[in-house]
């Protein structure tokens, strides 16, 4: 197979020093937490900025698309992106965009405007995203150990604490100031932490070259046929975690008459569980394998989903999210690391624009579903894609060992 991260030149690098590669992990972790941070810091305001732009549940799912429309063209474009000029410094220009992209939509009065700067938004979310995933996947082929949890648990960490604090000031900041210093915390960080990634470049691990004479289209065609397998686990996880982002709290509001205070601590009930998951997820890696990860994990979450949503109680309605996050936490992180290890920056930006596809295109469905039946009947879509995926992983695990 080819080199990973090509820029021009196929001569191989020189492997990093431990301390590098220890200090370009810690980068790496801020921003993906930094990510998840700024992601639920926005999905806990999503029912304020709902009632201020008088959006129906249909009206709202539109306005969110535009989200996924953004981020999946560009996922197209980012893969390409990091072959040309490096993870890192694609994954810095991200951070910048998304520190903006995060302060426009509490300045919006209508569904179609609100659509229109989630646009902006989804492109920010969707560069950085497969940008720091690339960066992750060389990080983890250099270290030699199966650690791509541990980022996203990063990330589902943030998403905690951003959605523990917005459900904190939920009562006392208007989403115009909680958003706007959500960015300047953005944009600081960012600025604090890039140096970083620009002056210890991403580790291109050195595949080797195929023998000569060797058929090297069939092997392509095989990792390509994986990659999309991969990415449709992505997919049907991720839908997991983009409904329960967005329409997560609304249902605990709506349906469990939860106040705005705990109806937001669903959502961090959730990221802790997936955050516990992905801290676990190195040891539960070595010691059962990707095949019983995944297909254990779809099954939890599959049953997790379906308390979750149909539950009568809001505690027991919590539990259910609690469980969903642990089934679904280390889903997405193998699903990703095994397409980067197939094909490089162009497999992260194949499943990312699937799974992420999946988070983003996972809340307008809901929406739609919602006003055709009602949300917590939309939401067991969740638990049926979940086993799906768990089905997906068992199907494929003599392709995933070869």
């Amino acid at each position: 197979m080819p080199l990973i991260n090509k820029t021009g030149s196929t001569a191989p690098r020189s492997a990093p020093s431990p301390s590098s590669l220890s200090v370009l992990r810690r980068a790496l972790t801020v921003f993906f937490a930094l990510d998840g941070f700024v992601f639920a810091g926005w999905v806990v305001r999503i029912p304020a900025i709902k009632e201020q732009t008088q959006a129906s549940a249909s009206g709202l799912g539109m306005a969110l698309l535009g989200v996924s429309a953004g981020a999946v063209v560009t996922m197209t474009l980012t893969g390409r992106l990091c072959r040309r000029h490096g993870s890192g410094p694609v994954t810095v220009a991200g951070a910048l965009l998304l520190a903006f992209g995060v302060t426009l939509p509490p300045l919006t009065h209508s569904a179609l405007t609100l659509g229109l700067v989630l646009l902006l938004f989804g492109a920010a979310y969707g560069g950085i995203n497969v940008a720091m995933n690339s960066a992750a996947v060389d990080v983890v082929a250099a270290l030699g150990r199966p650690v791509m949890p541990t980022f996203h648990a990063a990330f589902s960490l943030g998403g905690m604490v951003g959605a523990g604090l917005g459900g904190i000031v939920a009562g006392h900041l208007s989403p115009t100031w909680h958003l706007l210093l959500l960015g300047a915390v953005t944009l600081l960080v960012t600025l604090a932490t890039a140096p970083v990634l620009l002056r210890h470049p991403v580790p291109a691990p050195v595949r080797p070259e195929p023998a000569e004479g060797a058929a090297t289209a069939p092997l392509a065609g095989r990792a390509r046929a994986l990659v999309a397998v991969f990415g449709l686990i992505a997919f049907c996880t991720a839908y997991g975690e983009g409904a329960l982002a967005d329409w997560g709290a609304l249902h605990l509001q709506q349906d469990l008459a939860a106040r705005p205070g705990t109806a937001a601590a669903g959502y961090a009930v959730f990221a802790l569980a997936m955050t516990v998951g992905r801290l676990s997820g190195t040891a539960l890696l070595e010691r059962a394998g990707r095949t019983a990860t995944l297909v254990g994990g779809g099954i939890v979450a599959a049953a997790g989903m379906l308390v979750g949503a149909l539950a009568p109680s809001l505690w027991a309605a919590l539990l259910g999210f609690a469980v969903t996050g642990l089934g679904l936490a280390n889903l997405f992180p193998v699903a990703v690391e095994r397409a980067g290890a197939l094909t490089g920056p162009s497999g992260v930006a194949a499943a990312s624009t699937l799974g992420y596809g999946g988070m983003l295109l996972g809340p307008p469905a809901i929406g739609f579903m919602a006003d055709w039946v009602s949300l917590p009947a939309a939401l067991v879509s969740v638990a049926v894609l979940a086993g799906l995926a768990a089905g997906v992983g068992w199907g494929a695990r003599g392709a995933a060992r070869a």
